[in-house]
C-alpha cells in the first residue's frame, strides 16, 4: 500500500512551509513516528515524523515551499524492513561507498609560461604596480601574460594583502525572513519611541543572595531576574492598561489579562514564546514557565501555539553583554521592555557616592496609542518595583512569596 503524507497544518492561519532539511534519503526504510524531515513555518522549525513505516520516495526538495495538505512523500507500507539495525546499515554503506570506485589523483602540472605564469617582462611590470600575478588574466598563447596585460593591468582598490577574498551565499530559512519581514513592518508601520531608565539591582541581588539555594532545593528553578522583571512588569502593566493594548484597524483593543513574550534565542533564531496568564503565577510559575519554554525552544520542540499571541513581550539583551539598546516592537504588540548587562557603577545615594549594580532598561512603545505619560510613567513603575521588591512585589513578605 502507497501512503501519501501531507504536510500537516503546524497552526492557524499558516498555510505555507518550506522544507528545510530531509532527515532520510530516497529510497530509505523509515519507521513510523521517525523523524524524517525538518520545515520551516513563519513562526518555527518542526519535525515532521513518519507517518507509517515502509520505503519512503520524496517529492519535494530542500527548500522548496509547500502549501499545507500537499503530498511531500509516499511511503510503501508493503516494502519489508531490512536486516540489522538502521545505523547498523548506514555504517556498512558508508564503509563500502568508497571501494565502489577509487579516485585517481589528478596529475600535477608543472607550471610554464602556457598556463598563465607572466613572462619576465611582465612580471617586472606586475611587481612594481603591486599586482597578484593570479589575479590578472592572460590573453597570450594557453593564458600567457603578456608585456600588454601587465601594462593594462588595474590594482584593486584597498592595500593588497593576499588573504582569502571569498563569499558564501546561502538561503535564508522562513522563519528569519519572516522575522525579517516583522522588523521592517514595525518600523514602517507603528510611530515607535523609546525611554530609557536605570536600575539600582541591589534589592534583587541582596534577596537572591538570601533565598536562591533554599528556592532551587524547594522548586527544582533558579531564582533569575527573568521573575522579577516579568512581575514588575504585571504591576506595571495594571497600572497603564495603555501599554497593554494593540491596534485593530480603526480600533484599540486592551487586554485584562497578561500574555509576556519572552524573546529566547534558538538554533535555527530568534524564537518568541509566549507566558500565558502571567498576572495569575508566583514567582516559582514565572521561573518554572521560562525554563520550560527556554528548553523546549533550544531543543526545537517549541510548538507554533507557544508562540502565537501575546500582549508584551520582554527582551533580554543582557545575557549577550548588551550595554543599552532600542528593542524592535513585537507587532501588533504595542511595547516592550529590553533588559540589559549588569555593571557596578557609581551612584549618588543619600549625597555619597557608592558603587551599585546599574542595569539600563529601555521601553519601545508604539506612540499611536501610548502616550508620553503612559510610557514613562510605566517604565517609572517597573524600576521602583525592581528596587523595592519586597514591598511592591512580595507584599512584605519574601518567605512566603518565594515559597508559593
Amino acid at each position: 500500500m502507497i501512503l501519501e503524507m501531507k504536510v500537516p497544518s503546524p497552526g492557524e492561519s499558516i498555510t505555507e512551509v518550506e522544507i528545510a532539511e530531509w532527515l532520510v534519503s530516497d529510497g530509505d526504510y523509515v519507521e513510523k513516528d521517525q523523524a524524517i524531515a525538518e520545515v520551516d513555518s513563519d513562526k518555527a522549525t518542526l519535525e515532521l515524523p513518519a507517518e507509517a513505516s515502509g520505503t519512503i520516495t520524496l517529492k519535494a526538495e530542500e527548500g522548496d515551499a509547500v502549501a499545507v495538505g500537499e503530498v511531500v512523500c509516499l511511503i510503501d507500507t508493503s516494502a519489508e524492513a531490512p536486516e540489522g539495525s538502521e545505523v547498523l546499515a548506514k555504517e556498512e554503506s558508508k564503509e563500502e561507498a568508497p571501494k565502489k570506485e577509487e579516485v585517481k589523483a589528478a596529475p600535477v602540472e608543472s607550471k610554464t609560461y602556457a598556463t598563465g605564469t607572466p613572462s619576465p617582462a611582465a612580471k617586472k611590470i606586475l611587481d612594481e604596480k603591486g599586482i597578484d600575478a593570479a589575479s590578472v588574466s592572460g590573453t597570450g598563447r594557453d593564458g600567457r601574460i603578456t608585456k600588454d596585460d601587465a601594462v593594462n593591468a588595474v590594482p584593486s582598490m584597498g592595500t593588497p594583502t593576499g588573504g582569502n577574498r571569498g563569499t558564501s551565499r546561502s538561503k535564508m530559512s522562513m522563519l528569519r525572513r519572516k522575522v525579517a519581514e516583522r522588523l521592517v513592518e514595525a518600523k514602517n508601520t507603528t510611530a515607535m519611541l523609546t525611554t530609557f531608565n536605570e536600575v539600582d539591582m541591589s534589592p534583587i541581588f541582596d534577596l537572591r543572595k538570601q533565598y536562591k539555594e533554599d528556592f532551587k532545593a524547594k522548586h527544582g528553578v533558579s531564582l533569575g531576574f527573568m521573575s522579577f522583571f516579568t512581575l514588575a512588569v504585571v504591576r506595571a502593566l495594571k497600572m497603564y492598561p495603555a501599554v497593554n493594548s494593540m491596534i485593530d484597524g480603526k480600533e484599540m483593543i486592551t487586554y485584562d489579562f497578561v500574555d509576556i513574550s519572552i524573546a529566547v534565542s534558538g538554533p535555527k533564531g530568534l524564537m518568541v514564546p509566549v507566558i500565558r496568564n502571567a498576572e495569575n503565577l508566583t514567582f516559582r510559575g514565572v521561573e518554572s514557565e521560562v525554563k520550560r519554554l527556554a528548553i523546549r525552544a533550544r531543543d526545537g520542540q517549541i510548538t507554533v501555539d507557544e508562540m502565537t499571541g501575546g500582549t508584551f513581550t520582554i527582551s533580554n539583551g543582557g545575557v549577550f553583554g548588551s550595554m543599552l539598546s532600542t528593542p524592535i516592537i513585537n507587532p501588533p504588540q504595542s511595547g516592550i521592555l529590553g533588559m540589559h548587562n549588569i555593571v557596578e557603577r557609581p551612584v549618588a545615594i543619600d549625597g555619597k557616592v557608592e558603587i551599585r549594580p546599574v542595569m539600563f532598561v529601555a521601553l519601545s512603545y508604539d506612540h499611536r496609542i501610548i502616550d508620553g505619560r503612559e510610557s514613562v510613567g510605566f517604565l517609572v513603575a517597573v524600576k521602583e518595583a525592581l528596587e523595592n521588591p519586597i514591598e511592591l512585589l512580595m507584599d512584605n513578605n519574601p518567605k512566603k512569596a518565594l515559597e508559593m
